[in-house]
């Protein structure tokens, strides 16, 4: 966790004291980014390790997110970690005011379809209510990996720490491209394009 979030406060994913993640550890417990930390200095032995139900057991205080980790644990047993970044092109993406929000970004490479499928805009909540956490575990139940919060950035999930890094930097990379591509004619995936893929993994 510790070089994973410096690395991705060196490529420009978070900045400041934004961003939290958290992975399950093999006693149910959680670890997750202390309150306020950047991603950038984590310190190992100050990580905070809390109960499901939010009980600190270790390290310094939580994230005032970790709230919402929590009620994604609880919403789907096969996710094993959470990744909260404010990266560049998804928190401009969560800006917009979409017409359509079950899914802002339309498929166009198959590795957002393998990786994410669908990315949902949620309203816009502040910072660490609890709110937010009741709105992701709606998705999070029927499987989604990713949702975006409006006006505030992604929440992505994974079977595992790396994987959903892996998942959080592909989204990334697909919300940048999306920018990348405004105005020009692109093909995107049919129907029977996106249905091969569901199962493969990236």
């Amino acid at each position: 966790m510790v070089s994973q979030g410096l690395s991705f406060f060196q490529r420009g994913y978070t900045c400041g004291g934004g961003g939290n993640l958290s992975l399950k550890l093999p006693d149910g417990n959680i670890l997750a980014t202390p309150t306020g930390s950047c991603l950038g200095r984590l310190v190992e032995d100050e990580l905070s390790v809390v109960t499901l139900n939010g009980e600190l057991v270790s390290g310094k205080k939580a994230s005032k997110e970790v709230g919402f980790h929590l009620d994604i644990y609880r919403s789907n047993a096969a996710v094993n970690a959470v990744v909260h970044l404010h990266s560049t092109y998804l928190t401009a993406l969560s800006s917009i005011d979409h017409s359509e929000k079950e899914n802002v970004i339309e498929a166009f490479t198959p590795y957002y379809v393998m990786r994410i499928g669908k990315l949902p805009l949620l309203p816009y909540f502040r910072p660490g209510s609890n709110e937010i956490g009741k709105e992701i575990a709606k998705y999070t139940s029927q499987g989604y990996t990713a949702v975006l919060l409006a006006n505030h950035g992604p929440v992505v999930t994974g079977t595992d720490f790396i994987n959903a890094s892996d998942n959080a930097e592909e989204l990334e990379e697909t919300a940048k491209l999306k920018f990348l591509l405004e105005g020009m004619n692109v093909r995107f995936l049919t129907e029977p394009e996106k249905e091969a893929l569901s199962g493969m993994k990236s």
